[in-house]
């Protein structure tokens, strides 16, 4: 069980004071682990958070997105939920002294689908299903949504996936246009329109609008950071062994010394120009194109062991390709 507390710090005696409320109380019987909440948690309200890994899970926003028959579709449609639910292999109905039976099968509801055992099947198809099981099987749909997106994009089930991450695979899959305006504008870093307050004309009044306008909106804001020219008669494409030129833009890298780090999100610190792979040999630099922000401590981390790093967080070119991707749709790039 997780949960988040927002302490009540006496600074004189620097004592800190939790109230869990009743819900939360069984969780301090035991041992407990006291921790600063990472940054994909750390603007969730006090309260249980889910016991899965997908922070997204938590996300009040995205859960229109996330029930959206769209979304439904491009995930892999009901039929590759309810086969996913199939695997749960467990009674989701939690009845306190209940029987169970030890069959199991699957219960299609207005919000998703449940795994049950025959007993409670049968109850819930003669009598409905509870509004506890309707959480449940959203919770269900919610969760295959995102498993379903990692492995489309090649991430594997068991990665994390992140609202950037989740708002590329939706533009991927042409769903882009359902993610809600406040989630769209926190992955680009845009401004968060505050609501007017006092009497307003009609004619002022601005509905929320889809993420694609919101997105369009950030591209055209963009001033673009450097142009890209190819030229096929350059002299040194026509020599036997020509000299090697590299190519640098001290305007570019500014720009990606100020992005948050491709690991952390944290703002970053310098840009890190690709090593390994071909690239950062003896008195040699990869350009600098081949760069990624990083912050001081994930860059300290990467050249003291780029093995282990890439083991943590991604191949380089894996997290270069993701932001060269980025930098040319907002516009920097063109």
């Amino acid at each position: 069980m997780r949960a988040i507390l927002t302490p009540e710090i006496a600074h004189q005696t620097g004592i800190v004071l939790f109230k869990p409320g009743r819900e939360l109380l069984p969780m301090f019987r035991g041992r407990v682990l006291v921790c600063t909440p990472s940054g994909d948690v750390s603007n969730l309200p006090s309260g249980l958070i889910n016991e899965s890994a997908q922070p997204l899970l938590d996300e009040p926003l995205l859960k229109s997105f996330l029930a959206d028959e769209r979304v439904i579709d491009a995930a892999g449609g009901w039929e590759a939920h309810v086969t996913w639910v199939q695997k749960i292999r467990s009674c989701q109905q939690h009845e306190k002294d209940s029987y169970h039976h030890h069959d199991y099968t699957t219960l299609r509801t207005e919000r998703g689908a449940v795994c049950l055992c025959y007993t409670h099947d049968n109850f819930c198809r003669a009598n409905g299903a509870p509004a506890q099981l309707e959480e449940v099987a959203a919770y269900n749909l919610s969760r295959w949504i995102i498993e379903s997106a990692c492995i489309q994009m090649g991430l594997g089930a068991d990665h994390l996936m992140t609202l950037p991450e989740l708002c590329w695979w939706a533009c991927i899959r042409e769903v882009i246009d359902l993610i809600p305006e406040a989630p769209a504008r926190r992955v680009l870093r845009m401004p968060v329109e505050k609501p007017a307050t006092g009497p307003m004309p009609e004619a002022d009044i601005n509905p929320a609008r889809a993420a694609r306008e919101v997105i369009q909106e950030a591209v055209e804001s963009v001033k673009q950071v450097m142009t890209i020219k190819a030229d096929p008669d350059s002299p040194q494409s026509f020599m036997a062994r020509p000299k090697r030129l590299r190519w640098s833009n001290e305007k570019y890298t500014r720009w990606v010394k100020v992005q948050p780090c491709a690991c952390c999100n944290k703002p970053a610190d310098d840009p890190h120009h690709i090593i390994g792979h071909g690239q950062g040999g003896m008195g040699t630099k990869a350009h600098d194109l081949f760069v990624i922000p990083l912050c001081r401590a994930h860059h300290d981390e990467l050249h003291r062991d780029m093995r282990a790093f890439e083991e943590k967080y991604g191949s380089q070119l894996e997290l270069l390709f993701r932001f060269l991707d980025h930098s040319i749709a907002v516009g920097v790039i063109g």
